[in-house]
């Protein structure tokens, strides 16, 4: 009997979520479904699959932090992004952070099968409409991307993603399971390390470098 790879999907909306899972569920197990980073961390850890296709932007934990802590936590997962970005500078990170894969959701689906088949040998994908020499030169030259400052902590990462969704202090605590002190001491130094004056620099310095989607 053949061991099918175990398979989880994240993605914010149902109809895509459930539309990758039919495309996949002819050659592997889908083993199941998150709608948000934390999910897809608590998920990963529980189910254990071989490869998890993720949404670039997602809520509460984008996909790319939530897909580098799962490498941390499991680090033989394969991860393979499926986006609507063609930002070849959001391609490189994802990479650069340990995915294999990297598609577009304009892609056919046979191409989308086709990359967890390849993928799940052993090799990288990425999207044919997308360039690998220039993904190739940015991840050589990973310095020079657009400003990611790794000064910010995972920790302060994810209440900058929440205040960049328009979540209140508060609602941040419960989120992260601390208090809402503990919040706002954390909005205080990321202030502090990005050289921001109010939320709305902090907004768009989290666009700008894909912490959160515009």
């Amino acid at each position: 009997m053949t061991v099918r790879s175990r398979i989880l999907i994240a993605d914010d909306h149902n109809l895509v979520a459930e539309l990758f899972q039919r495309l996949l569920a002819g050659d592997f197990d889908v083993v199941g479904t998150v709608g948000d980073g934390h999910a897809l961390v608590r998920a990963a850890v529980e189910l254990k699959p071989d490869l998890i296709v993720i949404d670039v932007g997602m809520p509460l934990l984008n996909g790319l932090d939530a897909g580098r802590k799962v490498k941390k936590l499991q680090p033989m997962v394969k991860l393979v992004y499926m986006t609507l970005s063609s930002a070849p500078e959001v391609a490189a990170e994802a990479f650069m952070l340990g995915a294999s894969g990297y598609l577009l959701k304009t892609c056919a689906a046979s191409e989308m099968t086709l990359a967890v088949h390849e993928v799940l040998r052993g090799k990288t994908y990425l999207s044919k409409a997308m360039s690998r020499d220039t993904i190739d030169s940015l991840c050589w030259e990973h310095k020079k991307l657009v400003d990611v400052d790794e000064r910010l902590t995972d920790r302060q990462r994810e209440v900058l993603q929440l205040l960049a969704e328009g979540k209140v202090m508060k609602e941040i605590g419960v989120i992260l399971h601390m208090s809402q002190r503990t919040a706002n001491y954390h909005k205080y130094q990321i202030m502090k390390t990005l050289g921001a004056t109010s939320t709305a620099e902090l907004v768009r310095y989290a666009i700008r470098n894909h912490i959160v989607a515009a």
